[in-house]
């Protein structure tokens, strides 16, 4: 694989919620295309599963309890790899008396959890935690072909959270743009007993493993000029194969690009609080 800080700096995509030089990598669109693209045309699975599915597991394990640790207010490290690492944002409101809502949203190819640096005010305003983990890769491990590293990453930084913040289980979303999106809905499924909500903006594809659990609420977005995943294997495939499945999916369309604009990512807060 092809350490990021190698890859050409040429601009592939753009994410509304925080496309920062300083804290966004970017790979050119030859290489985005390449790995972003990868899976886009795997069949899209059924919701009982599908033995020809990605190998690995998908399963996570953390699970939401009373906390052993206090946490740190505002934004910080997970501190749990030397490398790629992720961030977690705690309002200042917090209370372990008061359990708060979690979202933990996944970057798009050639990102990283800092990237998601314009929710940090949305979790402070909202009383919500933002856990915002980077793949170990360039991107997410099911685009290389299967579950993997990732899963067993983010059931790490899972569990850091749940040590360290009162979780209101029912209201954990794990959402995602682009090839995090794509991520977010394919394990979100196979995790349903833990995810009560699943956020996708921009997705390219939709391909869960085995066992799939539960029925979480679905919001997807697109964009009907986007460029690099386009809208219509969203509106035509992905959307209607989870509404046949069962799922409660709101879906918004908006008229840009590859991109989560500000209104699309209120809209998507305010679905999965309650709020809207």
């Amino acid at each position: 694989m092809v350490p990021i800080h190698r890859l050409p700096r040429v601009i592939a995509m753009h994410e509304e919620q925080g496309a920062h030089p300083r804290n966004h990598r970017r790979i050119s669109r030859r290489t985005f295309v390449k790995v972003g693209m990868s899976v886009a045309a795997a069949p899209i699975l059924s919701r009982c599963g599908n033995s020809t599915g990605p190998i690995g597991s998908p399963s996570l394990s953390a699970r939401p309890g009373i906390p052993s640790e206090s946490p740190t207010l505002g934004l910080s490290s997970l501190g749990l790899s030397g490398g790629r690492d992720g961030v977690l944002y705690v309002p200042q409101s917090y209370s372990p008396d008061t359990p708060m809502p979690l979202y933990m949203p996944l970057h798009g190819a050639g990102g990283e959890g800092a990237s998601w640096v314009n929710y940090y005010a949305r979790a402070e305003a909202r009383g919500m935690i933002l856990l915002a983990p980077d793949s170990r890769g360039v991107t997410w491990d099911l685009v290389y072909g299967g579950f993997g590293p990732d899963v067993e990453f983010l059931d790490r930084a899972l569990a850091y959270t749940f040590a360290r913040c009162r979780i209101d289980p029912a209201r954990i979303a794990l959402g995602g743009f682009s090839d995090g999106a794509s991520y977010a809905l394919s394990l979100g499924v196979c995790n349903g007993d833990l995810f009560t909500n699943l956020i996708a903006y921009s997705p390219g594809f939709y391909a869960p493993g085995t066992p799939i659990i539960g029925t979480p609420r679905v919001f997807v977005s697109h964009g009907t000029e986007d460029t690099v995943l386009s809208v219509t294997k969203t509106r035509n495939t992905i959307v209607p194969t989870l509404r046949n499945a069962g799922y409660d999916v709101t879906y918004r369309e908006f008229t840009g690009t590859h991109s989560v604009p500000a209104d699309v990512g209120e809209a998507s807060l305010d679905w999965f609080l309650g709020t809207g």
